[in-house]
């Protein structure tokens, strides 16, 4: 059987490993970190069927002009004199337009729902990481937000999900963990979540029941190239040998895959999240506040917040306390019961969702190198599209149909 090597041990990396490992293959997993944190651990764990329009949509750059000028606001680009970001704006420009999104949405509606169908499979083996189906509450405080948010849950219900329009005293009785104080919500009963870290072990411990090899704190420096495939990895603590290469580095992929003369446009967008233990009173179901962009989830006994989409770079390592401040005024905002303080620096976790120009992940057959996958670019949705993501992975390299269509996530 084929040697399949995966650079990259995030939940992507490592959702591919595993439906590659069922399949039969060897897998070998190569990560620089030590795999305890990053993206896959510090996010909302949101599974989100919802979630169908693309970062790149109308109006969307006029919005963005506006927050950046705003220090506490959801959005933001790091302004910058680089070749990287300018192109990357000129694409985003092209396609934050309606017959983009009339394209994209089913396609990410039809990997989300695939996602969710092979998370509850999972939790069949073991519910260690509290998959939970309570869906999501998009909360509003402004009639203008209600409207938008409202036109995108149309947009859903055609496309077949499940979505209940809610007024102020429909939210206050479906949420009874705490107080809300606003005008109306969208309920997206379709959707579901998880404890990220936990999920994380889940599959750690998958992987290692299915003999999958695991290479932490090793860095990829090179490749060797022959006959338009990739034939040896080398990396800082020896080369190894392959027959498959799956690329899922995340906010890293353009730096990897220059080595394989492969353009990748993706910039990291910086977010925050911070997690409170053992609280008895908070809300009970995962909500968006829908003015803030901010993610609010329980976990088990715990509720995690976060939120803001800084488009930077990856050196990019400190923690910007008036955007953590945003989150924080939005939180007390909505439940002003909770009444949430600004986190210390060590207990904020901070890290880099991959974004594409277009809004959309990237699961492909490299065009020049036969036996390189590409997986990356799915930005805030990398819990919520992983298993999906890892299934149609071991697909392309079976050479078998995918289980859902893959015309929108080409390179």
């Amino acid at each position: 059987m084929k040697k399949v090597s995966i650079i990259g041990g995030g939940i992507i990396g490592l959702c591919s490993a595993y439906y590659l490992a069922k399949e039969g293959y060897e897998v070998v997993v190569f990560d620089k970190s030590d795999m305890n944190d990053g993206c896959s651990y510090g996010n909302a764990g949101m599974i989100v069927p919802s979630h169908i329009i693309p970062l790149a949509q109308p109006g969307m750059i006029a919005q963005g002009v506006k927050w950046m000028f705003d220090s506490h606001s959801p959005f933001y680009v790091k302004p910058r004199l680089n070749m990287d970001l300018m192109k990357w704006g000129l694409q985003f420009y092209k396609h934050a337009n309606l017959k983009h999104v009339e394209k994209a949405m089913p396609a990410l509606c039809d990997l989300s729902l695939l996602s969710k169908e092979l998370y509850k499979d999972l939790a069949k083996e073991s519910n260690s990481f509290f998959y939970e189906e309570k869906g999501l509450l998009m909360l509003y405080k402004t009639e203008k937000t209600g409207d938008e948010i409202q036109h995108e849950g149309i947009l859903a219900e055609k496309l077949g999900l499940q979505v209940d329009f809610l007024s102020k005293q429909e939210v206050s009785n479906l949420e009874k963990g705490t107080v809300t104080d606003v005008i109306g919500g969208v309920h997206y009963k379709s959707d579901a979540h998880i404890y990220p870290q936990k999920f994380m072990q889940f599959i750690k411990d998958e992987l290692k029941t299915l003999n999958v090899e695991i290479h932490t704190n090793t860095t990829v420096t090179d490749f060797v190239l022959k006959n338009n495939s990739v034939s040896e990895i080398i990396t800082d603590k020896g080369t190894f040998t392959t027959d498959e290469v799956v690329l899922a580095t995340g906010s890293w992929s353009p730096h990897i895959a220059k080595k394989l003369n492969v353009n990748i446009s993706i910039l990291p967008g910086k977010g925050y999240s911070f997690t409170l233990k053992d609280k008895n009173h908070k809300p009970s179901i995962p909500s968006i506040l829908c003015e803030g962009k901010v993610a609010v989830t329980p976990m088990n006994n715990d509720i995690r917040f976060g939120g803001t989409m800084e488009i930077t770079h990856t050196n990019d390592t400190k923690i910007n306390q008036n955007r953590l401040q945003g989150i924080v005024n939005s939180i007390n905002d909505f439940y002003p019961e909770l009444k949430i303080e600004m986190p210390k620096e060590e207990d904020t976790w901070f890290g880099f969702r991959p974004c594409t120009p277009s809004g959309m992940p990237i699961i492909t057959r490299d065009k020049k190198l036969k036996n390189l996958t590409l997986v990356t670019g799915h930005a805030m949705m990398g819990l919520s599209l992983a298993p999906a993501t890892g299934k149609i992975v071991s697909e392309i390299i079976a050479e078998k149909p995918t289980s859902v269509a893959t015309e929108m996530f080409q390179l």
